[in-house]
């Protein structure tokens, strides 16, 4: 008996966040109102709040899902043996991107929760926390490449760490508004950048 309460909690609580995720791609995270996913879901206000005590509550549970699979990916990729190259990592990267974030996609919905954590303090930690995890695991990146010889002992790890994280947001961006960008030009341009006739001439 426990076990079948426990799946149909857990079917109640699949059943919100697939209406909230449809309200969010069809209205927007901000215009979505607690009545437009009680609508969408077929439940009381009650059967909702049961689950979720804010809608704040809900776009995390919505957002986390994409969030998991891509810091999984990302650790996975950045630990992996032999190590790879940058260009590699920015490549694969991108592509978990892309294919998260189609016509529904869970990452059409990150812009979105960037702008209201800007002006709401419980997302706003939640969103820091999960950028805070993905800078994280650059500089575990870059340290594995300084102890493979491909970066000098002295390189500076945090500032490297901050400057590939701003990455993927400009790249989910130009993604999303400008549709003219792929990983293979996002793979070109590190490579470019990092040739040494074009370092030989930054200060």
């Amino acid at each position: 008996m426990p076990r079948v309460s426990e799946e149909h909690l857990e079917r109640r609580r699949r059943q919100i966040l697939d209406a909230a995720h449809a309200c969010f791609v069809r209205k927007g995270v901000n215009e979505t109102s607690m009545q437009d996913i009680f609508a969408q879901s077929g439940l009381s206000a009650g059967a909702v709040y049961r689950y979720f005590t804010s809608k704040n509550e809900i776009i995390e549970a919505v957002t986390s899902t994409a969030i998991g699979d891509l810091h999984t990916f990302f650790a996975d990729l950045a630990a992996r043996d032999p190590l790879p190259s940058l260009d590699e990592m920015v490549l694969q990267l991108a592509r978990r991107v892309v294919a998260l974030s189609g016509e529904d996609g869970p990452m059409r919905l990150a812009p979105q929760t960037w702008g209201l954590a800007m002006h709401d303090p419980e997302l706003r930690r939640y969103v820091a926390d999960n950028l805070r995890s993905l800078r994280d695991t650059w500089r575990s990146y870059m340290r594995r490449l300084i102890a493979a010889g491909l970066l000098p002992p002295d390189a500076d790890i945090d500032a490297a760490g901050k400057t590939l994280l701003g990455l993927m947001p400009g790249f989910v961006l130009q993604r999303l508004l400008l549709g003219d960008v792929t990983p293979e030009e996002l793979q070109r341009g590190i490579r470019a950048l990092s040739r040494d006739s074009v370092l030989t001439l930054l200060p």
